[in-house]
């Protein structure tokens, strides 16, 4: 395993690991998807964004709290893109 794969396996896993459920099935699938195709900046950005407090990451998320200028960007809008996919799986039973 080369650094980079530990790294990758390690943000999954945190993705994964919050221990805020909500935010866990939504971070977590994106990892998933995702982190292997981040650049070097992405991944940092990232490893910063699971750094935050789970009810403030979960609100900007959602939506229901501004997300900070530091992590609102190309990635948030992924990420929240990937929330209605979520949702929207979800609602319909996944078909």
């Amino acid at each position: 395993m080369t650094h980079d794969d530990a790294r990758l396996k390690k943000l999954k896993l945190r993705a994964w690991r919050r221990g805020f459920r909500e935010a866990d099935l939504i971070l977590g699938p994106f990892a998933d998807k995702h982190v292997s195709t981040f650049s070097p900046e992405e991944l940092d950005w990232f490893e910063r964004l699971l750094e935050q407090p789970d009810q403030d990451l979960y609100g900007w998320i959602l939506g229901t709290q501004p997300t900070p200028a530091e992590f609102d960007g190309e990635l948030m809008s992924r990420l929240k893109a990937f929330r209605d996919e979520v949702y929207a799986k979800g609602m319909d039973g996944g078909s």
